[in-house]
């Protein structure tokens, strides 16, 4: 079970050295950085992050004012992480519900306290293996280990499956980002991709190919940062033999 975080930070060094304490721990997958506030209102609205990491050493203001703004728009906030270089900006933090305040440079027996607690505040249930596609009196029940990659239709979603059969549910692609299992990923406005029979990625192209089938899904600039995990986390899984 994985929690979706984004990082707002305007230092790509801190930015790095963050990413690396969240991913020893596992279940934490980052889906994007941004530089500001303008680009984290965006992310977040887009990804729907469960957690949102934001460095308050500059424009602290903007971030505060920025959560505010989030009521308009969300039922239910993500959980908010400050981090700083003193505890200058902690009272306003507390005073705009930040779960926790990190300081830096980062402790990391803080970070892993932190984290458990955060588990425990979201306990994540298990994503059911089945997923089934409702229309008016028709009920398909879809092996998700089956399913090879998604692709939208204008307002439907064409399943594709390992057995080569396309199976069509008359609803978005986005309503299906939230229910799949962490393997499926979001790589293009069009596509979602089952990343256990991803077999390579091509960054010159721009391509993702899959095993078992001759296909090549394109993705695109705004999901890059998606695929820039997937390639971590494949290259976690493998031996690598660099040319």
């Amino acid at each position: 079970m994985h929690y979706k975080y984004t990082i707002i930070d305007s230092n790509a060094t801190s930015n790095l050295q963050l990413q690396h304490y969240m991913e020893d721990y596992g279940d934490f997958t980052c889906i994007n950085i941004s530089k500001n506030k303008k680009e984290g209102l965006h992310s977040i609205l887009k990804f729907l992050p469960e957690v949102v990491i934001i460095n308050l050493n500059e424009n602290s203001e903007e971030y505060f004012s920025m959560i505010t703004e989030l009521h308009q728009y969300l039922e239910k906030l993500p959980i908010f992480i400050g981090i700083a270089k003193n505890k200058n900006f902690a009272y306003n933090a507390i005073k705009n519900d930040f779960f926790d305040y990190w300081l830096q440079p980062y402790n990391e027996y803080e970070i892993l306290k932190s984290l458990l607690k955060l588990k425990k505040k979201l306990p994540k249930q298990e994503v059911p293996q089945t997923l089934c596609l409702k229309s008016y009196s028709d009920f398909q029940y879809l092996n998700t280990n089956n399913i090879l990659y998604l692709r939208a239709d204008n307002n439907a979603t064409d399943f594709h499956m390992k057995d080569g059969t396309i199976n069509n549910a008359y609803k978005t692609l986005k309503t299906f980002e939230s229910q799949l299992p962490p393997n499926f990923v979001r790589i293009h406005q069009s596509y979602i991709v089952n990343t256990n029979y991803v077999s390579r990625i091509n960054y010159g192209k721009s391509i993702c190919a899959l095993r078992l089938v001759k296909v090549q899904l394109p993705f695109s600039k705004s999901y890059k940062i998606n695929v820039d995990q997937l390639k971590k986390v494949l290259s976690s899984k493998t031996i690598s033999s660099l040319n």
